[in-house]
């Protein structure tokens, strides 16, 4: 699993690559430490690259989205394929995010 986190047009762009599964899920959450702390910005989740999310990937959004939203901000999910999507579907997770 890969990550990758910049900054494009006052946003923060968080590319994943790769299978956000249980086993990758903790480095991964590392890694993505800085979107928890985000403030007064947006953050675009690119998920052209991710081939499967497992609950604990899931976890993980969530709690982004969860301290992202507190400092008033959205968290968009970009390119999701569509074995992504229909589990986004299904959990009715799809409804909380932006989804391009």
């Amino acid at each position: 699993m890969k990550t990758r986190i910049e900054e494009m047009e006052g946003k923060i762009i968080a590319t994943l690559e790769g299978e956000l599964d249980t086993a990758a899920a903790m480095e991964v959450e590392k890694e993505l430490q800085p979107l928890y702390e985000n403030k007064g910005r947006d953050i675009v989740i690119e998920c052209g690259k991710l081939e499967y999310i497992a609950s604990s990937g899931l976890r993980i959004l969530l709690g982004i989205l969860k301290s992202t939203k507190a400092g008033g901000n959205k968290v968009t999910l970009r390119n999701m394929n569509d074995d992504i999507k229909n589990v986004f579907k299904m959990t009715g997770l799809i409804n909380l995010f932006d989804i391009e």
